[in-house]
């Protein structure tokens, strides 16, 4: 996303062009995440939550102001600039008028709001607070934040339809990823004006900020689960010192920025918007029933655990690869071909209780285990270090 936005800033259409920026754009983050650690990605996070805020107000307000503050005006207007007046405002109307059409909107809600919530650098963040209190007290923070944000984007979305349209849309980008820039252009008098422009080089940053944000966070928790999960307690037994530890997740760290980037230039071109979605809808399938029985139940144990996080995520995934989202039409994966076998676009309908159902049964079998001799004797512990939770 920053590699493709740097290109299109910069003038450069070419397929080569956009490849070199998302190398170029990987190498910084990586150095970044290496050079930073927690407290820098803390500090970048700070400072694009600032930033991010102000852009999207002041942008938000300049939206409301062509439209003499009205929302139904840009209502409208965003209707009749997206090309499909009649549909466009329906609730459904992404979904298709199918009878799956409720049931996606239902599983997207679900595993949005769950999902969102349980992405494991959301939970690191919330982890590394001093107590509970201030724990819960960051968390209204942030719901809050969300909240507005949502308003935010929504407003700005709508004026992206009105202002630029969904032909010039889908032509700068078919996938739509330009279309904040777009508007930012459209706003404030227009590109070539001092007003347009500073909008516009205020959005660009704060879109470049933002994904360094995200995607340092996301690395250092990816590179931090493989060091200390993996490497320290599964293959070393817990023998690894400290100093070790912080090496093996810099190590780890330059691995996942590495393969991300060979990812991005190969997936170049492609439309991967549905991995999003994925990552949240693995998040509420795997990591929510974790979370939720180790912490309320109390017969919640290591076979269960395994099965609700492995079963969860396998489930999910095959769910999405048989899905709309990733074949059978326009803006998809592979749009020339079809094996949409599921009508679900948003599968954590129907993951996300498979997965508690998952859990309670690996539980039972696990209980069945125990009571033959089968269970190992470390079972409490491994629930320990793989939840946090604690398994008297």
């Amino acid at each position: 996303g920053a590699g493709a936005a740097t290109a299109m800033l910069l003038g450069l259409t070419s397929a080569g062009a956009q490849q070199i920026c998302i190398v170029l754009i990987g190498a910084l983050m990586i150095a970044y995440t290496l050079a930073g650690g927690m407290k820098g990605t803390s500090l970048m996070q700070i400072a694009k939550v600032v930033l991010t805020t102000v852009t999207l107000a002041v942008t938000t307000l300049f939206v409301l102001s062509k439209f003499h503050w009205s929302p139904s005006e840009l209502l409208s207007a965003a209707a009749q600039g997206s090309g499909h007046p009649a549909d466009y405002l329906r609730s459904t109307s992404q979904f298709g008028v199918t009878a799956s059409g409720p049931l996606n909107i239902a599983g997207l809600h679900l595993t949005v709001v769950l999902g969102a919530a349980c992405m494991p650098h959301m939970i690191m963040r919330i982890n590394a607070t001093s107590d509970g209190a201030t724990a819960r007290r960051s968390t209204r923070y942030a719901l809050v934040t969300v909240g507005i944000y949502s308003i935010l984007l929504a407003i700005l979305g709508l004026g992206a339809a009105a202002l630029v349209g969904a032909p010039v849309i889908s032509a700068v980008n078919p996938n739509g990823q330009a279309s904040l820039l777009l508007l930012a252009g459209a706003l404030a008098g227009g590109p070539s004006t001092t007003a347009g422009l500073t909008l516009t080089t205020a959005v660009a940053c704060t879109v470049f900020v933002t994904v360094l944000a995200v995607v340092a966070g996301i690395t250092l928790t990816a590179a931090a689960t493989l060091a200390h999960d993996v490497h320290a307690h599964a293959v070393r037994r817990g023998r690894l010192s400290e100093a070790k530890e912080v090496r093996t997740v810099r190590w780890a760290a330059l691995l996942f920025g590495v393969v991300g980037i060979l990812l991005a230039v190969g997936a170049q071109g492609y439309n991967v918007q549905f991995l999003s979605m994925l990552a949240v809808a693995v998040a509420a399938s795997a990591v929510l029933p974790a979370l939720v029985c180790s912490l309320f139940w109390r017969g919640y144990n290591r076979t269960g655990l395994l099965w609700s996080v492995y079963g969860g995520a396998g489930l999910t995934i095959g769910l999405q690869l048989i899905s709309p989202t990733v074949s059978g039409g326009p803006g998809t994966l592979f749009p020339h071909l079809d094996f949409a076998w599921s009508p679900l676009q948003s599968v954590g309908l129907v993951s996300i209780p498979a997965s508690f159902l998952l859990g309670w049964a690996g539980s039972v079998r696990g209980r069945q285990r125990a009571e033959a001799g089968h269970e190992v004797d470390q079972e409490a512990v491994e629930l320990r270090v793989l939840t946090g939770a604690d398994a008297d």
